[in-house]
């Protein structure tokens, strides 16, 4: 059949609707989609016969029926999916970051499917302050001062140079001005905020005389940024917090840190040296210091200022607050967290803090259980467990190691990325390391109800695919 006879015989849109080989994906997802994914369908294939594609045929309905089914489950699956994580790194900003407690997301769920005295207050019957249902908590986690919380710590961070130095200049070293995940950058944010930046030092050493010759009449504040996702090392000089504390408040200055990571304990029992607990900077002399929720805090996605009460008021009395302000799912969940914390079960109910405190020792035994169950199924599987590290993640502790066990995996090949690619494409997907020609697993960040799913999945990406005919 000629190509023009074909274009002539693509049906219309009406008489597909009403053939019955449409009648089960109009039941699924009504008309109003199937029509325009025939419609998409139908242009398609007309293009495909323009560009002079020599294998055609006048399509059926019942492809047509096949090609919306197919587009249709593909818009309408779940998303984003659930994964697997056997990467080792436990905030993994690509995955999601911190995994909810329990407690935290029943309360998510709670607050999604009802109405909440979210900004009304019960006792006074008038309307009420969102973050009545934080400060509570807050107060006890640090006593004598104040907050606010946002929708992320990049906003959180955004909000206190707004409202503490707009217009006027802020003193920073440039071995701080970094770069992070998703090109955030210190310079951009200092930019939008209005306020600007008065870089001292050099990259690698920046003393407290150099932030005392910046000082001048416009002069805001000084501002420290948590070195993230990199560390300098070798020819170094650094001025602490409680040094910049001192000139900072002899001058009448603030002194703002931007730590990021939010972690709230000390971590370093668990191999996390290289952060300080957030109070711990404010003893130090931080007047605000801003984080997150959902890295080494584990909790949603939230940024949190704490500090000195005149200057968080100023915080929240901005505009900016109500636009960085957090919905109520956000609320609950990290009430919950702020909870954990507060009754001393941090560690026991905070997933990210559990899966830091595993030993080694417990991950090879899950792991080893995994491997035989694998083999079960596969059982060619080439197995061993290694000594490897973990990470925090998140932008959290550059230099952090945490001792675990791996589960490496050879492919017969000799190709452990074909493996890696079976298993993201699996259901659930799985995402793990290749190494030296290895899969490597780290199970400290596979959650303990996913071992049966891993086993599964892992058996199936190393049985021998059949290659497709053609």
């Amino acid at each position: 059949m000629e190509r023009g006879d074909i274009l002539k015989r693509l049906p219309a849109v009406s008489r597909l609707l009403d053939d019955p080989a449409l009648a089960e994906p109009l039941a699924r997802w009504g008309r109003r989609l199937v029509t325009d994914l025939l419609r998409e369908e139908l242009d398609r294939r007309r293009e495909r016969l323009q560009a002079g594609e020599s294998d055609v045929s006048a399509p059926t309905a019942f492809a047509f029926a096949s090609a919306v089914t197919a587009k249709a489950e593909a818009l309408l699956a779940p998303s984003p999916r659930v994964v697997i994580n056997a990467t080792g790194v436990i905030a993994h900003t690509n995955l999601g970051r911190s995994v909810l407690s329990s407690a935290a997301a029943r309360r998510v769920v709670e607050a999604a499917t009802c109405y909440l005295d979210l900004e009304y207050d019960l006792e006074k019957g008038a309307r009420g302050d969102r973050m009545a249902h934080l400060d509570g908590l807050l107060r006890r986690l640090f006593p004598g001062r104040s907050a606010v919380a946002v929708n992320n710590n990049a906003g959180a961070i955004l909000l206190a140079l707004r409202a503490l130095s707009k217009g006027r200049e802020v003193v920073v070293s440039r071995g701080e001005l970094v770069e992070i995940g998703g090109a955030f950058r210190v310079p951009d944010i200092l930019t939008v905020s209005g306020a600007k930046m008065k870089e001292v030092g050099t990259t690698n050493r920046t003393r407290l005389a150099d932030y005392e010759a910046a000082i001048g009449p416009k002069t805001a504040l000084f501002l420290k940024v948590h070195a993230s996702n990199f560390k300098i090392v070798g020819f170094t000089e650094d001025t602490s917090i409680r040094e910049l504390a001192t000139l900072a408040h002899a001058k009448g200055l603030p002194v703002v840190v931007d730590w990021g990571s939010g972690d709230l304990i000390d971590l370093a029992p668990f191999g996390v040296t290289d952060e300080i607990p957030v109070p711990a900077l404010l003893d130090q002399g931080a007047d605000v210091v801003t984080f997150s929720g959902d890295k080494l805090l584990g909790g949603p996605q939230a940024g949190l200022a704490v500090g000195r009460d005149d200057l968080i008021k100023r915080l929240r009395r901005d505009p900016l607050a109500r636009v960085l302000r957090l919905d109520r799912l956000q609320i609950a969940a990290l009430r919950e967290t702020l909870a954990a914390y507060v009754t001393g079960r941090a560690i026991q109910e905070i997933p990210t803090l559990r899966m830091l405190s595993l030993a080694a020792a417990e991950i090879g035994r899950r792991a080893e259980a995994v491997a035989r169950e694998t083999c079960l199924l596969a059982p060619k599987l080439v197995w061993r467990l290694e000594a490897g590290v973990s990470r925090p993640g998140g932008g959290s502790s550059p230099t952090g190691e945490i001792a675990t066990t791996l589960l490496a995996i050879e492919d017969p090949s000799g190709d452990a990325g074909r493996l890696d690619v079976r298993l993201r494409r699996g259901d659930p997907p799985v995402v793990a390391r290749v190494n030296a020609g290895k899969l490597l697993l780290d199970l400290r960040t596979v959650l303990p109800d996913q071992d049966a799913d891993l086993s599964r999945c892992l058996a199936s990406a190393a049985r021998p695919h059949r290659q497709s005919a053609g």
